[in-house]
């Protein structure tokens, strides 16, 4: 918890008590159903939670935005954003319905009120969005499929509306057909050794 303050001086305590439950919230519900890899339940607050939270160093969410969280696992990065970003809106979703069952009851015990989570897979996604999150679930020429017809055409942040998205690695030949696409390095933020390849990636989209 101490590298979340570290990092985000200015929490409310409402939000340090939530981070400060993700620990044992996650430690409970992963012994039940896996959801985090064994090695990093105990390095949960750097790999997980400080992780997620590499793309509020990118972009501030506005009160009212909406963001979708696709392929969120056990709830990365949309749960530690929610808790950042109390009024943005976000929708996680995931196919995997034993995964969501974990996300929902992160989401109850935490009584966060801006999320909802529901199985289901982004193609069927209906709904217009801000940005759209995620953590590695595919290539990105893949992922950008998923996305269609889900930016909204408001623009109202720094940013323009699009995908954010957290990866580590070379990703030059993965991104070679996105000239468009912006890297961020997360070391630029966070000294840890976790994060020496780790980046976020913008890749702004429009309406279609």
């Amino acid at each position: 918890m101490d590298i979340i303050l570290k990092h985000f001086p200015d929490l409310t305590e409402i939000q340090i008590e939530q981070f400060s439950k993700l620990g044992e919230l996650y430690a409970f519900w992963n012994a039940q159903i896996n959801v985090i890899s064994r090695k990093d339940i105990d390095d949960l607050y750097t790999r997980h939670v400080l992780h997620s939270l590499g793309i509020a160093k990118v972009q501030q969410f506005k009160p009212g935005s909406k963001v979708l969280d696709i392929g969120t696992g056990g709830g990365f990065p949309g749960i530690p954003l929610a808790i950042l970003f109390p009024e943005t809106h976000f929708y996680l979703v995931d196919s995997i319905g034993k995964k969501i069952k974990v996300v929902n009851e992160v989401v109850t015990a935490l009584e966060l009120k801006n999320v909802k989570a529901e199985v289901k897979r982004a193609e069927i996604v209906k709904e217009e969005f801000d940005f759209i999150v995620s953590r590695a679930v595919t290539k990105m020429e893949d992922f950008v499929k998923w996305t269609r017809g889900k930016i909204a055409k408001k623009q109202q942040h720094d940013l323009k509306n699009g995908i954010l998205y957290l990866k580590g690695g070379d990703l030059t030949e993965e991104l070679a057909s996105f000239p468009n696409a912006t890297l961020y390095n997360l070391t630029d933020y966070f000294k840890d050794a976790f994060f020496e390849t780790k980046k976020v990636v913008h890749i702004p989209l429009k309406k279609r």
